[in-house]
């Protein structure tokens, strides 16, 4: 699709990118249609500003990232689904596998295999159609995994991520209050992909570990 300044099929996050050729294109055309639906009434500050310096506002939960959004919660109940129609484990693994597959593939031709090329590429901002479908396929494969392996087989407990499941209202209201607080986080000195990538796995470790501290202490937080 084409939109004005910003030529035809640009889905990135404007700013620097490409050595700003679409400085002021951020979003592509999600954030084109969010700016002529609301204006100024807006997010004024998304992620990619930080890396970007973009300066046009852009909403990473914009309407078009709903409407995908929409389908992976769709594809979600077809997972729900499946787990509670059919009684054989067979059944199961073989129609999960299935819709995995098949949703994988989808999503991984939209994008031409890429992390950055092909007709809509991966992009977790504007929850593309490839980013829904790829992701989508990898947690239909993880949920017949995970089902054999705990749920069949007994090999395995889910621990760690067993305690995070126990309190999830702590550790949600908990990471919004301390989100920008040492040791969870900081503020990097060189901003990159891999800086946040580490500052992000380190929270979340912190977060498992409180998590598990809270389980051997029997202190839970239910509504």
């Amino acid at each position: 699709m084409y939109w004005p300044n910003c030529g035809k099929g640009y889905l990135g996050p404007g700013g620097l990118d490409n050595y700003g050729k679409y400085f002021n294109c951020t979003g592509g055309v999600a954030g084109y249609i969010d700016r002529a639906v609301f204006g100024n009434h807006m997010y004024k500050h998304p992620p990619c500003q930080k890396l970007y310096e973009n300066k046009v506002y852009y909403d990473p939960e914009g309407i078009l990232g709903t409407l995908t959004s929409i389908l992976m919660v769709y594809l979600g109940v077809q997972a729900g689904r499946i787990l509670n129609t059919y009684v054989n484990v067979r059944d199961k693994v073989i129609r999960w596998t299935t819709w995995g597959v098949v949703t994988g593939l989808l999503g991984g031709a939209l994008c031409t295999f890429s992390r950055d090329n092909g007709p809509i590429p991966l992009n977790k901002q504007l929850w593309s159609l490839s980013f829904v479908l790829v992701t989508s396929g990898m947690a239909f494969v993880v949920q017949a995994f995970l089902f054999m392996i705990v749920d069949i087989l007994r090999k395995w407990g889910g621990r760690p991520f067993f305690y995070p499941g126990m309190n999830p209202i702590i550790l949600y209201v908990g990471h919004e209050i301390m989100r920008d607080t040492f040791p969870f986080a900081w503020k990097p000195t060189t901003e990159t992909h891999a800086t946040y990538l580490f500052m992000n796995l380190w929270g979340t470790f912190l977060w498992v570990a409180f998590s598990i501290f809270l389980y051997k202490r029997n202190l839970f937080l239910t509504i």
